[in-house]
C-alpha cells in the first residue's frame, strides 16, 4: 500500500484561541495515520515480533491552511525511502475534504529502536518489506 488515507473531523476541542484547529493537533494526526498505516500493512506486529518500536526523532509541518471545527479531513500519509539503516522518513498531507484545499504538509522521521537496549537497530527486511515506497517523481 502506497499511499494510505485515513478521514478525521475536526471538532471543538481541536480548536485553539485563535479559532482554528490547534497546531499540535496536526501531530497528533500525523501519529494517528501513521499508525494506522502500519498496522494494515503488518509492521507493527512485525515491529513487535522484532522487539522493537518506532519512536519519532523529528517533525516537520507547513501549514497552508486554517481547518475549522466540523471540516472532514483527508490525512494522507507514504513511506519515501527505506534505505536508511534504522530510521525512515514518512510524509503526510492533509487535505480538505469539501474543497480538496491541502491544509498542511508535513515529514516525521521515525528511528527503529530495540525495545530492551533503548538503542537504534537496523531496520530488518521483514519490517521495511512491509511498505511500498512512494519514489519522489510520484508523490501527491
Amino acid at each position: 500500500m502506497r499511499l494510505f488515507t485515513l478521514p478525521v473531523q475536526a471538532n471543538e476541542r481541536d480548536i485553539d484561541s485563535n479559532g482554528h484547529v490547534n497546531n499540535i493537533v496536526y501531530v497528533q494526526w500525523m501519529q494517528e495515520v501513521a499508525i494506522a498505516h502500519s498496522d494494515a500493512v503488518g509492521c507493527t506486529a512485525a515491529t513487535h515480533a522484532a522487539g522493537c518500536t518506532w519512536v519519532a526523532r523529528s517533525h516537520h509541518i507547513e501549514y497552508l491552511r486554517p481547518a475549522f471545527a466540523g471540516d472532514r479531513i483527508r490525512l494522507e500519509t507514504w513511506v519515501v525511502d527505506a534505505t536508511r539503516k534504522s530510521s525512515s522518513p514518512r510524509r503526510y498531507r492533509m487535505v480538505r475534504e469539501s474543497d480538496g484545499a491541502v491544509l498542511a504538509r508535513g515529514e516525521t522521521l521515525w528511528v527503529f529502536v530495540d525495545v530492551a537496549s533503548g538503542r537504534p537497530r537496523s531496520i530488518p527486511a521483514e519490517v521495511i518489506d512491509c511498505f511500498e515506497v512512494v519514489p519522489p517523481d510520484q508523490e501527491p
